[in-house]
């Protein structure tokens, strides 16, 4: 299928209507709870302080993940809860979102590698964008994952 035409967006939560809010973390429990027959605590505190980052059709989400800043100068900026809406798959809209999501991370952390907490059977897909396992496998809420992470494009003289 022929990717569909989207806008992105990137926003702290304190900039979301409440409309959008609700659409983004109901996608997420849709798909990581529901669909993944997963009951996990879906808000963990940490949307507070990351970027959302949104593909958009109009006003219909298509997909989303969030940014965390690194910690110290040091460490990874990190993309987590990638995920697209199951009314839009097919499209490769995984890969335009992860795209985005690296341009983000090396527009706003360019000396800072990118980290990521796979799940498992999605490896490949990662690596295709640079990412390298870091880790075994583990179990997460009780599906198997992988620490990955991409260097930085620029290393630091």
């Amino acid at each position: 299928m022929a990717p569909t035409t989207y806008t992105t967006d990137i926003k702290g939560l304190d900039e979301f209507s409440a409309r959008e809010l609700y659409d983004l973390l109901r996608m997420r429990v849709d798909v990581f709870v529901v669909e993944q027959n997963c009951p996990y605590p879906e808000l963990d505190g940490k949307d507070i302080d990351a970027l959302h980052l949104r593909l958009l059709e109009g006003a219909e989400l298509l997909a989303s993940a969030r940014i965390l800043k690194p910690h110290k100068p040091q460490d990874a900026s990190k993309i987590g809860r990638v995920v697209v809406s199951p009314a839009h798959r097919g499209k490769r809209l995984g890969d335009a979102l992860m795209s985005e999501a690296i341009t983000a991370c090396e527009r706003l952390y360019p000396a800072n590698a990118i980290a990521l907490s796979a799940q498992a059977h999605l490896r490949r897909f990662y690596e295709s964008f640079g990412f390298i396992g870091t880790s075994q496998e583990y179990l997460e809420d009780g599906i198997p994952h992988i620490d990955m992470v991409r260097q930085p494009a620029t290393q630091p003289a």
